[in-house]
């Protein structure tokens, strides 16, 4: 019997984005390669929060710098099918946000079953010191907050 948790499905998250494949996305082993589902957790996370602060995230005093990523891979998607990403937030710390990204291809009964669930989690840090520079973690500005807070979802047991 395997202890490793069932694959998540569509009700377990919050907002969603729909990604266009690539003829490039695909691996010679004719799959999306591994580095294409990281792309996709950064665009799901990203671009959700550039709409609802309404503003060019990259430029803020306070920025979400990437702490940790991972990927559980449950079943192959690849190019030419759309991927379907759902976003939730696992956890809001003082500092950081724990996000769940679920990827979704195809359709039938199949296509409420993740294909692959990402975990990212970003750490706010002060923008100032610019690039290069050591830069500490800061409090979640409450803007970002009001922003994630609908996103928070309870993993099923």
């Amino acid at each position: 019997m395997s202890t490793r948790p069932a694959a998540p499905t569509r009700a377990e998250f919050a907002a969603w984005r729909t990604a266009t494949t690539r003829w490039s996305d695909d691996d010679v082993f004719g799959h999306m390669n591994n580095a294409r589902y990281f792309d996709l957790m950064d665009v799901a996370v990203n671009v959700h929060m550039a709409e609802a602060l309404g503003t060019d995230i990259r430029r803020l005093p306070v920025v979400g710098l990437v702490a940790e990523v991972s990927c559980r891979y449950f079943s192959e998607m690849g190019y030419p099918l759309d991927v379907e990403l759902g976003l939730a937030v696992d956890r809001i710390g003082s500092s950081s946000i724990v996000y769940r990204i679920g990827m979704f291809q195809g359709a039938g009964p199949e296509a409420d079953v993740a294909r692959a669930e990402g975990r990212f989690v970003q750490v706010y840090v002060d923008n100032s010191a610019g690039r290069g520079a050591p830069r500490r973690s800061v409090p979640i500005p409450d803007d970002v907050r009001a922003a994630v807070t609908p996103l928070l979802r309870e993993r099923p047991a």
